[in-house]
């Protein structure tokens, strides 16, 4: 089983406000075939790390531009189909306004590919669709934008919600084991029992 990051850039487009930034695209599979999460930006370098193997699915953790905007050029150089989460339809619409995502997510859900099995956590706030992906025997949480070194993930902008990421994150991912390790969707790694303890700093900071 692999975990391998591939980081791309580009813009992140929001309320008339544009942002230059690094996005993590996570492939999590083996040696014959791997699950995309976030085709961020450009996506010839996450072929380039693909290789030969196949392409269960793309995952979109959520629907703002910069995790979706090689989404659909990959989808068709691979074959494969775009998951997301469909209270994030209107986000998509603004990049694909004449393309639908191919599947919907839902909390609960299990994706499989090279023996990983990933659990979708809905975990609104960031975006009204936001998901994270959750390996239990790795002890991995693929996070996105929810949860990050150092806090939760950006709100104040349309479509997202401080007390509602606040909720995501204690109930859907600070009750994961401490060792899990976090793979955000910007910068580092991190650990869930390494956040834990500052919940009520961020709670005390975004009030």
């Amino acid at each position: 089983m692999t975990i391998e990051r591939v980081v791309t850039s580009g813009t992140f487009s929001l309320d008339g406000q544009d942002f230059d930034v690094d996005n993590n695209v996570w492939l999590v599979g083996d040696q014959r075939e791997v699950l995309v999460v976030d085709a961020a930006h450009d996506h010839e370098p996450i072929l380039d790390a693909i290789g030969d193997r196949s392409v269960v699915a793309i995952v979109a953790t959520h629907g703002h531009n910069d995790h979706i905007n090689a989404a659909d050029a990959l989808a068709a150089a691979v074959s494969a189909p775009i998951l997301l989460h469909p209270d994030d339809g209107e986000l998509w619409g603004h990049v694909y306004p004449d393309r639908r995502w191919d599947q919907d997510l839902t909390d609960g859900d299990e994706l499989r590919a090279g023996g990983h099995e990933l659990r979708v956590l809905h975990t609104p706030g960031h975006t009204p669709g936001g998901v994270c992906l959750w390996d239990e025997p790795s002890a991995v949480v693929f996070s996105a934008d929810t949860l990050f070194r150092g806090g939760p993930g950006a709100t104040g902008r349309s479509f997202s919600s401080f007390p509602t990421i606040i909720e995501s994150i204690r109930t859907k991912l600070l009750t994961l084991p401490p060792d899990t390790v976090v793979h955000t969707g910007h910068g580092d790694d991190t650990r869930i029992g390494d956040e834990a303890p500052h919940l009520e700093e961020w709670i005390a900071r975004g009030s």
